[in-house]
């Protein structure tokens, strides 16, 4: 987790499958050149709640661990 990462510098993404619902998590995206380029926070806690940070490479391995073995 990191609390002094500034989610203003995030482009914020929330599915369009959640409906309008707010028990989701959205995927912020940071511009290039950044260390911690992607993140992820609570769609119910998005000003004060907790966001995790992540490498593009961490975040992409992942997303292709998803991908390949779902959540088992």
């Amino acid at each position: 987790m990191h609390d002094n990462l500034d989610q203003g510098a995030f482009n914020w993404h929330k599915s369009s499958r959640s409906a309008g619902q707010n028990e989701c998590v959205e995927v912020g995206l940071c511009p290039a050149g950044a260390d911690l380029s992607v993140a992820v926070r609570d769609t119910k806690d998005q000003k004060a709640g907790p966001v995790l940070a992540f490498s593009p490479r961490t975040w992409t391995t992942f997303v292709n661990g998803l991908k390949t073995d779902g959540l088992s």
